[in-house]
C-alpha cells in the first residue's frame, strides 16, 4: 500500500511546497483536487489542458518529488436540477477526465450527484425514507430518468478517454451513499463504476467499514482515510440525521475527525486488513476535515497513525503452510 493525501488541505501552499512537505512526511502519493466542490488550486484542468508550458511545469514538479498521482478529484453534482449548475459540474468532471487521460491516470473521484424530486424542481431532493408514497415516485424518477442515463453516457465518455475507474464517494445527500446504492448504479451502468471508499461517511450511518469493504470487494477503486466520531449523548437524544452546521460541534450527533480520533488504531488496523484481504493494494489518501485541529497538525497525526496501521510490503509466500 501507499500513503497519500488529498491536496486541498494544503491549499495555502503552492504545488511545489505541498509536494515538498508531503515528501518530508513520508507520503508518496497525492490526490489532486480538480474542481467542482473541490479546490483546484494545485490542479486546474482547464489551464493544464490548454497551456503546455504550465502542464510541463506541473508534471516536472510531481516528478521532482517522485509523487504518484492516485486520482484527480472533481467532486460535484452533475445531475443537479438547475441545468446551469449541472453543466458546470459536468464540465469540471469531463475536463478532469481529459487531463487524467493526458497524465495516464486511470481514476477520477466524484459524487454520483442528486437530482430534484421532479422535472420542475430547482434544488436537489435526497430521499431518506420509504413512506409516504411520494418518495418512491421521487426515487423512480431520479434513478430511471436522470441518474442512470447520465452515468451511462458519461461512462462511455470515460471509456473513450481511457479512464476506467469512476470512483464514487458514497456520501449522504447524493443518490449513491452506501454499498447497496453504489452496486445498483454499477449494475445499471457498467464496470467503470466503483467506490472511493471513505469510512467517515459510512460510520455515522451505522455502517461497519469492514463489512462494507467486503461487500465492495470487486469495485473498491480508491480510499479516503478520514474518521468520524459519534457523540453518544447528542446521538442518544436526537439521532444522527443532523442538519446542524459543522461549527456547532458541541450540539451535533457526529463530527468528522482526524484518523484515530473517531475510531481506534485497532479499528484502522482492521480496515487495512480488510483492504488487503480483498486485494486492495493501492493508495490510502488522507482527507482532513477536523474542526478541532489545524490542517497541518491533523495531517501529521493521521500520517503517524496510518504508518502504524498500514502494511507497505507485499505479502510474499505463505511459507509456514
Amino acid at each position: 500500500m501507499k500513503l497519500g493525501v488529498l491536496s486541498v488541505l494544503l491549499g495555502n501552499l503552492n504545488l511545489d511546497e505541498a509536494c515538498k512537505f508531503l515528501s518530508e512526511q513520508g507520503v508518496t502519493a497525492i490526490e489532486l483536487g480538480a474542481g467542482g466542490y473541490t479546490s483546484n488550486v494545485h490542479c486546474d484542468p482547464e489551464v493544464l489542458l490548454n497551456d503546455e508550458a504550465k502542464y510541463e511545469e506541473f508534471i516536472a514538479t510531481l516528478k521532482k518529488y517522485n509523487m504518484e498521482v492516485s486520482a484527480l478529484s472533481p467532486h460535484g453534482n452533475p445531475v443537479h436540477p438547475d441545468k446551469a449548475v449541472a453543466e458546470q459540474f459536468d464540465k469540471a468532471f469531463r475536463n478532469a477526465v481529459l487531463l487524467a487521460e493526458k497524465m495516464g491516470v486511470s481514476r477520477v473521484v466524484t459524487f454520483s450527484g442528486c437530482p430534484g424530486g421532479s422535472k420542475e424542481d430547482q434544488t436537489p431532493n435526497w430521499v431518506t425514507c420509504a413512506w409516504p408514497a411520494d418518495y418512491q415516485a421521487i426515487l423512480k424518477y431520479q434513478w430511471e430518468e436522470v441518474l442512470i442515463p447520465y452515468w451511462q453516457k458519461t461512462a462511455a465518455f470515460c471509456r473513450e478517454h481511457h479512464v476506467d475507474k469512476i470512483c464514487f464517494e458514497m456520501h449522504p445527500g447524493f443518490c449513491v451513499y452506501n454499498p447497496e446504492t453504489l452496486l445498483r448504479l454499477r449494475d445499471a451502468v457498467g464496470p467503470e463504476i466503483g467506490a472511493n471508499f471513505d469510512p467517515s461517511h459510512l460510520i455515522w450511518q451505522g455502517i461497519d467499514p469492514v463489512a462494507a469493504i467486503r461487500e465492495l470487494k470487486d469495485c473498491l477503486f480508491h480510499f479516503h482515510a478520514k474518521d468520524t466520531r459519534i457523540d453518544k449523548y447528542n446521538a442518544a437524544k436526537n439521532g444522527v440525521l443532523d442538519t446542524k452546521t459543522f461549527d456547532q460541534l458541541a450540539q451535533r450527533g457526529w463530527a468528522f475527525r482526524t484518523v484515530g480520533y473517531g475510531t481506534s488504531l485497532e479499528q484502522w488496523k482492521e480496515i487495512v486488513s480488510a483492504l488487503r484481504t480483498i486485494g486492495y493494494d493501492f493508495v490510502m489518501s488522507i482527507e482532513h476535515e477536523d474542526a478541532l485541529m489545524s490542517p497541518t497538525e491533523g495531517l501529521k497525526k493521521a500520517i503517524a497513525l496510518l504508518k502504524q496501521a498500514m502494511t507497505f510490503e507485499g505479502t510474499g509466500e505463505i511459507w509456514w503452510a
